[in-house]
């Protein structure tokens, strides 16, 4: 028995450090993984363009988890370490991508060009989602390892320029997956629910917190089934896809933030995207 348990404590650390990450991409909308030293020194503080950014431990080390605008400028960026000493800057690199055009036929017009009424309604929406996505949740940990929130098609990808009507708006900030509506939509991971709430253009929405800035959203969705402050494991259902919001068909709308920017789902279920492609063909 003792050397059993000798045995099972050798290896412990061995599972400890292999954490499960998203994929870096060094690219407007990608993430970037910076070591920033032994995990056995204190949680550094991290910042970027004024935002805390994500740290967690990978084979015994800190590693920061940046999320790159898709407007981020290419070539050399700074994170800032703070310290008691000081901050200390370190610089990394941003590659340039292309992300494709997508055209879009709207038939509810008043989507793409909102009156006033409807002006009114997406500025007070948008004050609740800023508030929604600043939320800041100090934990030692961060379940990184995520499953896809819903089985079904990708139907478009993240960062593409979008035209509604002809019209150009703003990129595609999320990862649409197709699915019939009434499909349940599942916590990619451990999380707790920040809001919940029904948006002009997002619809019927759930905002999920998994620490340390990691936001996910779920729109377009038809039914809710959670509330805010309820706490969540992976696998729990938060709703059902729908079609509210400006959509073309039922589909879930899934966004990831990192350091209050928008980045690119894929990169958290790296694994799972050849499947949920292979349904397009």
């Amino acid at each position: 028995m003792m050397i059993k348990c000798l045995l099972l404590l050798s290896i412990l650390p061995v599972y400890a450090s292999a954490v499960s990450l998203p994929d870096p991409l060094a690219v407007p909308g990608g993430i970037v993984h910076i070591p920033l030293g032994d995990a056995k020194l204190p949680m550094p503080q991290v910042f970027y363009q004024n935002h805390r950014v994500l740290v967690t431990q990978q084979n015994f080390k800190w590693l920061a988890l940046v999320g790159i605008p898709l407007d981020a400028t290419l070539g050399q960026q700074n994170i800032t370490i703070k310290t008691p000493k000081g901050d200390t800057p370190i610089s990394f690199q941003i590659m340039d991508k292309k992300y494709p055009a997508q055209y879009l036929k709207i038939k509810n017009k008043r989507m793409v060009n909102p009156n006033a009424a409807d002006e009114k309604r997406i500025s007070d929406d948008r004050i609740i989602l800023n508030k929604a996505l600043s939320t800041w949740t100090e934990q030692a940990t961060v379940d990184t390892d995520f499953i896809p929130p819903v089985e079904g098609r990708l139907s478009s990808l993240f960062g593409l320029k979008r035209f509604f009507n002809k019209q150009a708006k703003d990129p595609h900030g999320g990862l649409d997956i197709a699915a019939s509506a009434g499909t349940p939509i599942k916590a990619p991971a451990t999380a707790r629910v920040i809001d919940t709430g029904n948006f002009y253009y997002n619809g019927n929405t759930v905002l999920l917190d998994h620490g340390q800035g990691l936001i996910s959203g779920y729109f377009h969705m038809t039914e809710i089934h959670v509330k805010p402050g309820q706490q969540l494991k992976q696998g729990d259902i938060l709703g059902t896809v729908g079609k509210t919001g400006r959509v073309t068909g039922p589909h879930l709308h899934w966004n990831i933030y990192l350091n209050n920017t928008k980045i690119d789902p894929a990169l958290f279920i790296a694994r799972d995207i050849a499947r949920l492609d292979a349904r397009n063909k």
